[in-house]
């Protein structure tokens, strides 16, 4: 029998999510385990599986419309199913098949045309913006085929700009992100249909508002959650890490995959877990939960925003395996291709600005982890040891701690256990 398909809860606590993609047209079969939907949330990409064969007969939602949590989609039947009227059967499941959320078009290769008007809902994007996935839709319009980027669409339709006058940069003349803030700000390269409602511009005083995208909400959310509900404390330390940097040396020598040094102090990050294990905990509502292995999240600036995929296991990864797979979630978290369950779990992030020359800083602790590392960039100092002086690479790092779980002495020792491995970094192998 015909059923409805639904938005589901992809992420904890979400209210909604944006269908961003049909890879199944209207009328095609599908089998267990097919992707039906593709859809974004404030944090990643998540593909839809089919729980059972069957046959998408209408599509509810359309490609880049935000759906409330339980909403309907679209309607499906079991294989060969003949579901004859449409319209009356979707009445009986109480869905107006004639309103907006409802659409009997064409599939996904032939979407309406593009418009402010009927453009669809804002699209989601992610913490820190990243991964907004740039999932291309086509809209046709008197010239030809436009492709754009869900984000894009949002943004112009905010802006009030015609997307047909705005020129793409992206694969296959694709407008992107970039393409509509330039038209937004009055680059050339674009032509405004209409002065942009939701953007006020004074001249005599030089500066232009810039709508908040949902991802950027998000953050914002997020940021404050953490600085308002967890009491955060911060220690410092330097660690002389010449060491640490021959033994990179070492270990990239005549290798394909390299090992960074923020790949180094993840494996010691996690073998100070496993050292002070009391430091592995996050803080619940009844209880403290302290985990067997050391899952950590690392944060990947992307061009949209920061992204934090975790890491599972660490304690049990050889570097090299670490080196590969923070690789991997760099490169998909810029594509916008990461799993929602990517980025869930852990205890703990790194956050490493040591490549654009930040010496020392303190990081927001990401929830609900209950710490975050902040590393800077090793720098040739001074050094005084037994009365003399010598030169060595000095890295600082800064803990955020969450106080609520973890007492300033179970930090300390942590942080000890961290520095001791970072200068004798031949002990986090072992």
């Amino acid at each position: 029998m015909a059923e409805l398909l639904r938005m589901p809860e992809v992420a904890a606590g979400a209210s909604s999510a944006v269908l961003s993609q049909w890879p199944t047209g209207v009328g095609a079969s599908f089998s267990t385990g097919d992707v039906i939907a593709i859809i974004e949330t404030d944090k990643a990409v998540v593909d839809v599986e089919a729980e059972a064969d069957g046959t998408l007969v209408h599509l509810i939602a359309t490609e880049g419309q935000e759906v409330t949590i339980g909403d309907p989609i679209a309607l499906i039947a079991a294989p060969g199913e003949d579901v004859g009227d449409v319209d009356a059967v979707l009445a009986n499941l109480g869905v107006d098949s004639n309103s907006d959320n409802s659409t009997n078009a064409a599939p996904p290769a032939a979407p309406v045309p593009s418009s402010p008007a009927n453009d669809p809902a804002p699209v989601s994007t992610v913490l820190a913006e990243a991964p907004t996935a740039e999932v291309t839709s086509e809209a046709a319009v008197p010239t030809g085929r436009l492709f754009v980027s869900p984000i894009a669409r949002r943004l112009a339709k905010e802006a009030g700009i015609a997307l047909a006058g705005i020129a793409g940069t992206g694969p296959n003349g694709r407008i992107r992100r970039r393409d509509v803030e330039a038209a937004i700000s009055g680059a050339p390269s674009a032509t405004p249909a209409s002065p942009a409602p939701s953007i006020s511009s004074a001249p005599a005083s030089g500066f232009v508002d810039i709508p908040h995208s949902r991802l950027r909400r998000a953050i914002a959310n997020r940021l404050v959650e953490s600085k308002t509900t967890a009491p955060h404390f911060y220690l410092r330390g330097s660690a002389q890490v010449d060491r640490l940097m021959a033994l990179r040396a070492e270990i990239n020598d005549g290798e394909d995959v390299r090992v960074s040094v923020n790949d180094l102090v993840i494996k010691a990050v996690a073998a100070a877990m496993v050292r002070v294990p009391a430091m592995n905990v996050i803080w619940t509502a009844d209880a403290i939960r302290q985990f067997h292995t050391v899952d950590m999240a690392v944060a990947i600036a992307t061009e949209s925003g920061l992204v934090t995929p975790v890491l599972r296991n660490v304690e049990d990864m050889p570097v090299r395996h670490i080196a590969a797979t923070t690789k991997d979630y760099a490169e998909r978290a810029r594509a916008g291709s990461l799993k929602q369950a990517e980025l869930e779990g852990g205890s703990t992030s790194v956050t490493n600005l040591g490549m654009f020359g930040t010496e020392d800083f303190d990081a927001i602790i990401n929830p609900p982890h209950a710490s975050i590392l902040a590393v800077g960039a090793a720098k040739e100092q001074p050094i005084v040891a037994d009365g003399h002086v010598t030169v060595g690479a000095v890295m600082k790092v800064s803990l955020s701690v969450d106080h609520r779980p973890v007492d300033g002495a179970t930090a300390a020792e942590w942080m000890r256990e961290l520095i001791r491995l970072l200068e004798q970094p031949t002990k986090m192998l072992a």
